[in-house]
């Protein structure tokens, strides 16, 4: 999903890197193109993952994970992070999500278990300040149910902020004619994607396989 969502950013883009599997995508933008990764906590400039040898414990994403700074990169205060949130400043923002409907709107900061406290972080902030959210999860859930929903059951982080969504089986864009397959991973159909869909889905023109190279690069 990372790799795939990666192919996808524009040369020169700005783009915010959400908790979780979002964090990865860094790692796996070709190597003739420049994208500028901006980091909440406060990095402009992200890299991708350290090489043995390499880290730097003081330096990390949103998810507390290590990561590198690449040539003119930089640290900048928490608070100024945000203010290029709440600027308009970001191209693109790749959230995670529990769910997402088929408007788009985005539940992605609690499930409203008990066990696990919510954590917002800025979320918030990035769905109604970056110029366009992406999102990367997971088809369905651990129970197999599906987190592509008519109306999504958990609290809303934003409501129809959501253009495209990256799963394990297929790119989906959320356009106003409804939900759109742009790809699916080798041997998908369609019958068996909307099985794990609430929505209806159609095939986008031009729709094709989701092929990742043997080793990305």
């Amino acid at each position: 999903m990372a790799w795939r969502a990666a192919q996808d950013l524009p040369e020169g883009a700005y783009v915010n890197l959400g908790i979780g599997i979002p964090t990865l995508t860094s790692g796996f933008v070709p190597k003739t193109r420049e994208v500028i990764f901006h980091s909440e906590n406060g990095v402009l400039g992200m890299g991708g993952p350290p090489k043995p040898g390499e880290e730097d414990e003081e330096l990390t994403d949103a998810g507390k994970n290590l990561t590198t700074l690449v040539t003119g990169g930089c640290y900048v205060h928490h608070a100024d992070a945000f203010l290029m949130i709440r600027g308009g400043h970001l191209d693109v923002s790749l959230l995670g999500a529990f769910e997402v409907s088929e408007k788009g709107d985005l539940a992605n900061w609690t499930t409203e278990d008990t066990e696990f406290p919510p954590g917002v972080g800025g979320a918030m902030d990035l769905a109604v300040g970056a110029k366009e959210i992406r999102v990367l999860m997971e088809h369905t859930d651990k129970k197999g149910q599906p987190r592509i929903k008519f109306r999504c059951s958990y609290p809303l982080t934003a409501a129809g902020v959501v253009k495209r969504i990256y799963t394990n089986y297929a790119v989906i864009d959320v356009t106003p004619a409804g939900l759109m397959v742009a790809e699916m991973v080798p041997g998908m159909t369609l019958e068996t994607l909307q099985a794990m869909t609430e929505p209806r889905l159609q095939l986008a023109p031009g729709c094709k396989d989701m092929m990742q190279p043997a080793r990305a690069a």
